[in-house]
């Protein structure tokens, strides 16, 4: 398993991506998130395609904290019942920058 990766996270505005991303920095549960916007998702829920516009978060952090700490952090803010929240290894970057990630989210 790698030490760090990129989560991905949608949201339904800009605002509660915001909301997310500046809680999971503030509890230095990752290093760094981004929010990238406008994005379209085109999905099944309920029986029935969705077309739905959204921001995407993407989290840069340590793999060891992901299931008991990340997800549960964004789970209590996010609005919906399912929130995408899914997790990719950095299988390489910038030592400089990944030595970042790993002081700056909480051991």
């Amino acid at each position: 398993m790698e030490k760090y990766i990129v989560a991905l996270i949608t949201a339904p505005t800009k605002g509660i991506g915001a909301q997310i991303a500046r809680a999971l920095v503030e509890q230095r549960l990752a290093a760094c998130v981004s929010i990238v916007e406008p994005v379209t998702s085109i999905y099944t829920w309920a029986g029935q395609v969705h077309e739905d516009a959204e921001v995407l978060l993407i989290a840069k952090t340590q793999a060891a904290h992901f299931a008991e700490k990340f997800v549960p952090a964004v789970q209590a803010l996010h609005p919906y019942d399912v929130p995408e929240i899914i997790a990719l290894p950095i299988t390489a970057g910038a030592p400089s920058y990944l030595d970042w990630i790993g002081e700056t989210v909480k051991a």
